[in-house]
Parts: C-alpha cells; sequence; structure tokens
C-alpha cells in the first residue's frame, strides 16, 4: 500500500482522494490545522498541525511514502531536508524555491527564455513614476512577490496611483497589464519516469473585482495552430524545473497571437477541475498516477466541458447551502461539486459546477443557464 502525504487539507487535496485510482493500492495522509477542512473526512490519516511547522510535516513524512502539497505556502526548508534525508516528494523542493517567489519565478522565465510580460521588482515603498514610465498604457500588474492566492495579492492599477496607493507592502512585482489578452491554461503531467502529457488549452475568464476564475471552458476558441504553439511553451516551461509533478501553466494570448506566460502552479489547479468529466483521465487521476509512479493517463478531452466556481457572495457569512443542489445534480450533463467547507464568506470558494455538451456553441448556452442557478444562501440559525 502506498501512502500519499498531502501537505494542505483544502479541496484539491479532497478531490485528489476522491480521484482514488482505483487500479493501484494507494491511501492518503493529511496536514492541516484544522479538522474543520474538506479533506478531514476522506484521508486515511490525518496530522493536525499548521503547513509551515517542521514538526508537523516531519510527523507527516513519518506517515508518508511520498509527499506533496495542494498549496505553495508551506515550509520549503524542511522538504529540501527530508528529501536530503531520502524522502521522496513530487514535485520537487526546488520547484517551490521559484514558484514561491513571484520575482524568481519570472527570473527563471527569464532564463529559460520563456516569453513573459516586461516587469520590474521593486520594494512598495520605493515606487517611482521613473520607474513606471517604460510600461505602456495606463494600467499596470502589480502582484506581491510572497503569499498571494485565489485572486489575492494581485492588483491593477493605474500607474498615476501606483506610487501612493500601492495595495501590498514589502518587496513587489510590477508588470505590464496585456490589454484585450486572452487568458488560458494548460495542465502539464510529468512521470517519474519523465514522460509527459499536455492537456488542451482552457479558456478562462475572472472576475474583475475578486480576481478568482469564474468561468472557463476547453476546447478554447484559437486555432490549432496556435493550440499547438501553447502546449510547447507550456511543456517547455515545466521541462526546465526538472521535476516530476502536476503543473498548471497560464498563459496571456495578446490581440496580435503573442504568447506570454504568466504564472505556474505546481499542484492540481482550479483550471482542471472540468477534467474530472472532460477528459479520459483528470487532473487529479493523473496526480495520483504520477505520485505513485504509475503511468500516466490520456489527457484527450471526450467531449467539451465547461467549470463554473460557486463562490461565496459578499452579502454572505457563515454557514449556508446551494440553492436546489438536488434538482441541478438530476441533470444528465451537469456535475455539482461541494467542497465540504462549513461556513461561507465573501468570495470564498465553496465548490464548482461542470457542465458537458456536444459543441462549444451548445455547452456556452448550457454554462449561461447553469451560472443563473448557482446560489448561496445563508442558513437559518
Amino acid at each position: 500500500m502506498i501512502c500519499v502525504g498531502i501537505i494542505g487539507g483544502g479541496q484539491l487535496g479532497m478531490m485528489t482522494i476522491e480521484a482514488k485510482y482505483h487500479s493501484l493500492p494507494v491511501e492518503f495522509a493529511v496536514l492541516e490545522e484544522s479538522k474543520d477542512c474538506p479533506s478531514f473526512e476522506l484521508a486515511r490519516h490525518f496530522v493536525q498541525g499548521k503547513i509551515t511547522s517542521d514538526a508537523a510535516i516531519r510527523e507527516l513524512s513519518k506517515l508518508s511514502d511520498v509527499l506533496t502539497w495542494e498549496i505553495e505556502h508551506v515550509n520549503v526548508d524542511t522538504l529540501i531536508a527530508l528529501q536530503k534525508e531520502g524522502k521522496l516528494i513530487i514535485p520537487h523542493p526546488s520547484v517551490l524555491k521559484i514558484i514561491q517567489d513571484k520575482g524568481i519565478q519570472k527570473g527563471f522565465f527569464i532564463s529559460k527564455g520563456i516569453p513573459t510580460a516586461a516587469y520590474i521588482l521593486c520594494e512598495a515603498t520605493e515606487i517611482t513614476a521613473e520607474k513606471l514610465y517604460n510600461f505602456p498604457g495606463d494600467l499596470v500588474v502589480v502582484k506581491a512577490r510572497k503569499g498571494g492566492y485565489d485572486g489575492k495579492g494581485v492588483a491593477i492599477i493605474e500607474k498615476s496611483r501606483v506610487q501612493k496607493e500601492c495595495p501590498f507592502k514589502g518587496s513587489v512585482l510590477i508588470e505590464s497589464f496585456i490589454a484585450d489578452a486572452m487568458e488560458i491554461a494548460i495542465i502539464v503531467a510529468i512521470a517519474q519516469d519523465g514522460s509527459h502529457a499536455v492537456y488542451p488549452p482552457i479558456e478562462m475568464y475572472f472576475n474583475p473585482i475578486s480576481n478568482l476564475v469564474e468561468f472557463l471552458f476547453s476546447p478554447s476558441r484559437i486555432s490549432l495552430e496556435l493550440e499547438k504553439k501553447a502546449q510547447k511553451i507550456a511543456l517547455h516551461c515545466i521541462e526546465a524545473l526538472h521535476s516530476p509533478g502536476l503543473f498548471a501553466v497560464e498563459l496571456f494570448i495578446t490581440q496580435e497571437e503573442e504568447i506570454l506566460v504568466n504564472e505556474i502552479a505546481p499542484r492540481p489547479h482550479n483550471s482542471g477541475h472540468h477534467t474530472i468529466e472532460g477528459c479520459e483521465c483528470s487532473q487529479f487521476e493523473q496526480f495520483i498516477r504520477i505520485l505513485a509512479g504509475a503511468p500516466l493517463g490520456d489527457p484527450r478531452l471526450i467531449h467539451p466541458a465547461a467549470m463554473l466556481n460557486i463562490v461565496g457572495p459578499a452579502s454572505i457569512s457563515g454557514p449556508y447551502f446551494l440553492e436546489n443542489e438536488l434538482e441541478l445534480n438530476d441533470s444528465p450533463d451537469t456535475f455539482i461539486h461541494m467542497y465540504r467547507k462549513s461556513e461561507t464568506r465573501p468570495n470564498r470558494k465553496l465548490g464548482h459546477a461542470t457542465v458537458i455538451a456536444t459543441s462549444r456553441k451548445e455547452l456556452l448556452l448550457k454554462a449561461g443557464n447553469l451560472k443563473r442557478k448557482l446560489t448561496i444562501i445563508a442558513k437559518d440559525n
């Protein structure tokens, strides 16, 4: 029996455990600070502690044959030490050293010849008009170098306001705002033997206020030529990390059809949730295959699929339910995944809905209809 240790007990860990690859004898151990987390009831073993705790990670390691994570903000120094002691860790901790700091990640792109938006690094207190002068247009993107997730740590701001109204403290990354760009993601799987599988591009749309993915679908609307080029860039990006693992590569496609890499996520990703119903092998099953040393599955899209995030509305905090959840699940082409979270709060990811269809046109119509039905309601005490 292979025991997979997952640092973090959120929905990504939950869906990984749910996708247990039945041909493999795999069980799961999870590290999380609270038992009130999506993965608790599904894990074979549970370690209660902070995901940054050296002692807690080492306790999880003792239970596990292989370690991984479902969120980047973990104690990478402990993972590096454990790897030196012989523990199998996927992806390699060296990947986290690159990913955890957006400035280092950008430098990695440049060093590997990976196209990315122009940027500068500076302290929030040292932003000047001169430093912003060469960025085209009126807007720039400002990112906290560390700690951002789920739309946090990113802001689009007018250049004239950045100096006085930078929303982040400490070291920041400032990059060009790519106007009217299409945002896509490509899931890349690298097996322990070095073989790879690349998923079809996913077209994404973000909420302009929360910066969260609101809606996505695959196949995307880009041409086959551009699709192959984007997949090649994404694979090059991940192969340059020299590590097995499951990765999401976020990219911009400009109006001139230039492809720019935005960021890498070294784990299952929100952009790949549609693969549960839409692909031959979901991102979560693929992740398990990689961790267990099994052959990779087929990433092929078996029918068009769209995903809508179900997030907490601004007006509600506390216990909640999804209105008409049973009725929505009765539809043969609609799949509701709730994340076992006990309370909602504004912009908290509570679940997602996937819809499938026979064509992209039909898919987008179905997704639009479904979006209007996804309503979070406060529970009466």
